[in-house]
């Protein structure tokens, strides 16, 4: 499956942003869909995970009541609703898509597809 994460831009503190993950190639809830980042200077992240069937969530604590992972999988897509945003929040964001059978995960390397990023930046 070939993902493509879109919506980053320039925001200031407080700010919301909605991020997108577009699929193809393969049947799009064969896949659970994680979103992960990485702040200049830092390791990558996992942010947000949902399961195949859209009815199984996970956050990190630093998103958690900010940020709202979906599906549509009549659009092949996933999103990432990212509310209040902090200057804590600027990073790139990669979508990631994990064909196994079994329930979500934040572990990076169980992910078999990747996004190309798409920056956040959050600055007054």
């Amino acid at each position: 499956v070939q993902l493509q994460a879109s919506g980053g831009g320039l925001v200031q503190p407080g700010d919301s942003l909605r991020l997108s993950c577009a699929a193809s190639g393969h049947t799009f809830n064969n896949y659970h869909i994680g979103w992960f980042r990485q702040a200049p200077g830092k390791e990558r992240e996992f942010v947000s995970v949902i399961n195949r069937n859209g009815g199984s969530e996970q956050y990190s604590d630093s998103v958690k009541g900010r940020f709202t992972i979906s599906r549509d999988d009549a659009k092949n897509t996933a999103y990432l609703q990212m509310n209040n945003l902090t200057p804590e929040d600027t990073a790139v964001y990669y979508c990631a898509a994990d064909r196994r059978s079994f329930g979500i995960t934040t572990a990076q390397v169980m992910y078999d597809y990747w996004g190309q990023g798409t920056l956040v930046t959050v600055s007054s």
